[in-house]
């Protein structure tokens, strides 16, 4: 084990790939983003620079074209960035990509990951602060994928790199440089099966990729007051670990979901859905949500503190399960 960094155990997974297999391509700018982290993928484009190719800006464009490079048998990690940046793409994605492998009669398959930066990243503006998890959870045919950390970010996107089905990963810009212990070796996650990152009694609280570490430090707060929060981390929306939430609110009688998906028809509200369908039997308190508004965002500090969930919110949201 080694205390490495988001971006380091990304490259680690992108060098396996290459040596592993000869059609394993790259595709997209600024992999890691253009912040401190961004220089950690110039050994990989040094090395492979025969599979690494950043095309013109436009989309729509090469986002068709890594789809059908995929179709004809190359295995593609396709970097779109800035998840707002992936609408233009929308239509290749939902009607191409998500569809292939069901409207073949499974003949046609799609091996490619489609990365995003997602989140509210200091100051970016409304253009570069979606999170859109809700709109490609919503379609059918995509795995989805949030990791936390560094030990889940090269577990699950080596699973999804040596998967046949077109899996979306989305990642946060804050958390390319946290570090924690990975293996050196190489390993897999498998999809559906959550971390229980906190163990507790009094209250669930599930919460994805950067919102996780904020849920954290809201439990340790609400610690010293007495209460014993669980903390519950997906780490994939599709296939989603029902069984995991549904035994914590078994457990503790409450639920609050923290993300930074809106509100309305969000990651929050999808679980909050099937927790009432599937568990309501054994809620003592309504499911409260802390959640992004369903409003844009705008470059404005003070707005982007407004907007996203913080240890206080996630706070308050506990103290009203609990009255």
């Amino acid at each position: 084990m080694t205390m490495t960094n988001y971006c380091d155990a990304m490259a680690d997974v992108f060098r396996t790939a290459f040596a592993e297999d000869p059609n394993f391509t790259i595709m997209g700018n600024e992999v890691f983003g253009i912040g401190p982290q961004r220089h950690q993928f110039e050994p990989l484009q040094a090395e492979f620079a025969d599979r690494i190719y950043y095309p013109p800006i436009s989309e729509a464009s090469y986002t068709a074209l890594a789809a059908g490079a995929a179709m004809c048998g190359h295995r593609m990690f396709l970097h779109i960035g800035v998840a707002s940046f992936a609408y233009p793409a929308l239509s290749s994605i939902a009607n191409e990509i998500a569809t292939a492998y069901f409207s073949s009669g499974g003949r046609i398959k799609v091996p490619m990951v489609i990365h995003l930066n997602h989140g509210i990243v200091m100051g970016t503006g409304s253009q570069h602060s979606e999170s859109p998890q809700p709109i490609f959870w919503n379609t059918p045919g995509l795995e989805l994928v949030v990791p936390s950390c560094a030990y889940d970010a090269k577990g699950l996107m080596r699973t999804a790199i040596k998967s046949d089905n077109p899996t979306v990963i989305f990642t946060h810009g804050l958390l390319y440089g946290t570090e924690d212990e990975v293996p050196d070796e190489d390993y897999e996650i498998p999809f559906g099966v959550a971390a229980i990152k906190r163990g507790g009694a009094d209250v669930t609280l599930v919460a994805t990729s950067l919102t996780v570490s904020v849920a954290l430090e809201a439990a340790e707060k609400l610690a010293a007051d007495g209460i014993d929060v669980e903390v519950i981390d997906p780490r994939t929306l599709v296939p989603l670990d029902k069984e995991s939430i549904l035994s914590s609110v078994a457990k503790t009688g409450r639920l609050v979901i923290a993300d930074e998906a809106r509100l309305s028809c969000g990651v929050a509200s999808e679980i909050s859905a099937i927790v009432a369908e599937e568990g309501f039997k054994h809620l003592r308190a309504p499911i409260v949500r802390a959640a992004r508004p369903d409003a844009p965002v705008s470059a404005a500090p003070e707005h982007e503190a407004a907007v996203k969930p913080t240890p206080d919110k996630i706070m308050d949201a506990v103290y009203k399960v609990l009255n």
